[in-house]
C-alpha cells in the first residue's frame, strides 16, 4: 500500500518517517519529497507498506495527529496522473509576448 503524508515538518527526515510507520507493520520505503533545486523538503512524502492491513491501520491512527510539531494528514496515495502534452496544458506567462 502506498501512503501519502502531507503537512510534514520541513525538518522531518526519511528515517523518522519510517520509524513512525514501522509501529504498524513492515515499511518497504519512506521518502520525503524535496525541491530539486534547493534540496529542501516540500512538506510531504510517501510511505510504502507491503501489508494493506498495517497500512490501513497506520492511516486510521496517524491521520490528523501531531508528528514533530505539525498535524499531519495521512491518506492512501492516488496514482499519479499522466501529464498531457497536447499543447493545452503548458501554462506559463506571456511575458514579452508579441501580439500580431
Amino acid at each position: 500500500m502506498n501512503i501519502y503524508i502531507s503537512n510534514l515538518n520541513f525538518s522531518t527526515r526519511n528515517d523518522s518517517l519510517q520509524a513512525l510507520f514501522a509501529e504498524y507493520g513492515e515499511v518497504s520505503s519512506a521518502n520525503i519529497i524535496t525541491d530539486r533545486d534547493t534540496g529542501r523538503s516540500r512538506g510531504f512524502g510517501f510511505v510504502e507498506m507491503p501489508n494493506d492491513g498495517g497500512g490501513q491501520q497506520a492511516i486510521d491512527v496517524l491521520n490528523d495527529t501531531d508528528f514533530e510539531g505539525k498535524t499531519i494528514t495521512v491518506n492512501v496515495a492516488r496514482p499519479r496522473t499522466e501529464r498531457s502534452n497536447d499543447g493545452y496544458n503548458r501554462g506559463g506567462g506571456g511575458y514579452n509576448r508579441r501580439r500580431y
